[in-house]
């Protein structure tokens, strides 16, 4: 368990679209299904009794495949999208109770959003784009200015500010988009599939630049994914969604060693466990070092570094350190075991269809 403070509470969510919403919503309520609720009633079940606690510092990733509700869920946190039923809280403040004049307060100074589409404004220097959210609150550019330009400088377009976003590659507007949100200062950063627009070795540079800063600023990031490998790579706590409700949420390593639906082995049947899996999660918890041991690992490195460090000695017996202090013991046959996944079920999710 983490002892971080809650950011942002979501308790008994639903969001039903159609014409009577609040008669559909009794419907789902007494059992009925999305599949069910649409043939019989013409109502789309988006989101279905989601209880999701976002603390502060952390990266919580809400992934699922295409119509799954992950974009229709971050929607909701600034109230772009109204539910039909449940509550939202940021800092402990009813978001349901705000009026026009908080909302648009909230999403100025307390939000920013990263964009799948990068949502720049092509008549504006880069420069420019990047200080929009503190323009929108009526700083000049040469308030601004210094701001955006270190921010910018902070994603790897030094020199661009005078340049305009046609003259800029996909994944370098997207680093405006990213700089943009980070020079708006806010508490939390919504990311709707921010990266999946973007080329695998460019969207793998800019995990890794989120990553790189987030150790640093400690942002509270809410980020939509379909894609279970960035997911992995970014999570602090882990959502799946299907069909509009959760199946699954904790910690990404938990997620992976102990999958509590079909659904979710499906998903995760085919990924590489050993670059995914942390020695943490494999080791037996012992405060002193092991006998025999061969060297030390650190409790959060990959299993695939491990065997690396192994030379394919299946005799190994590993150390686990925290901080330079024993707190387990890792041998290669429980990470070879560890390598074993639970078998997917018949006729579950097919390979092309995760990458919806």
């Amino acid at each position: 368990m983490t002892d971080k403070e809650i950011r942002i509470s979501i308790r008994d969510l639903y969001k039903i679209f159609g014409a009577d919403p609040q008669g559909a919503l009794a419907h789902v309520r007494e059992g009925m299904g999305k599949a069910e609720l649409l043939e019989e009633h013409g109502h789309v079940l988006g989101l279905q009794d989601i209880n999701v606690d976002v603390r502060a510092g952390d990266i919580t990733v809400i992934m699922g495949l295409s119509g799954s509700g992950k974009s229709t869920l971050i929607r909701h946190l600034n109230r772009l999208i109204e539910p039909t039923a449940g509550r939202i809280e940021i800092d402990g403040d009813d978001v349901m109770a705000y009026d026009e004049a908080q909302l648009r307060r909230m999403r100025r100074e307390r939000m920013s959003m990263v964009f799948q589409k990068f949502a720049l404004l092509p008549h504006r220097t880069v420069l420019e784009n990047a200080g929009m959210a503190l323009a929108v609150r009526g700083r000049s550019r040469s308030d601004f200015e210094a701001d955006a330009k270190k921010w910018l400088d902070r994603v790897g377009l030094q020199g661009v500010g005078n340049q305009h976003p046609h003259q800029l590659s996909g994944g370098m507007q997207q680093r405006v988009g990213l700089a943009r949100a980070l020079a708006a200062n806010s508490d939390v950063m919504l990311m709707d599939e921010a990266f999946s627009a973007l080329d695998p070795l460019i969207r793998t540079d800019m995990q890794n630049l989120l990553l790189d800063l987030q150790t640093e600023l400690h942002k509270t990031i809410v980020f939509i994914t379909h894609d279970l490998d960035e997911a992995l790579k970014l999570a602090d706590h882990l959502v799946i969604l299907n069909e509009g409700r959760i199946v699954q949420q904790g910690e990404p390593q938990d997620i992976l060693m102990n999958p509590n639906d079909d659904y979710i082995v499906d998903f995760i049947s085919d990924i590489n466990r050993a670059r995914v899996l942390r020695v943490r999660s494999v080791m037996t918890p012992r405060d002193r070092p092991a006998e025999g041991a061969t060297a030390e690992v650190d409790h959060d490195e990959t299993l695939e570094s491990v065997i690396d460090r192994s030379g394919g000695d299946t005799s190994c017996v590993f150390t686990v350190t925290r901080d330079g202090a024993p707190v387990g013991v890792l041998s290669m046959a429980d990470l070879v075991r560890a390598l074993v996944p639970t078998s997917a079920s018949e006729g579950g999710i097919r390979g092309g269809d995760k990458a919806a």
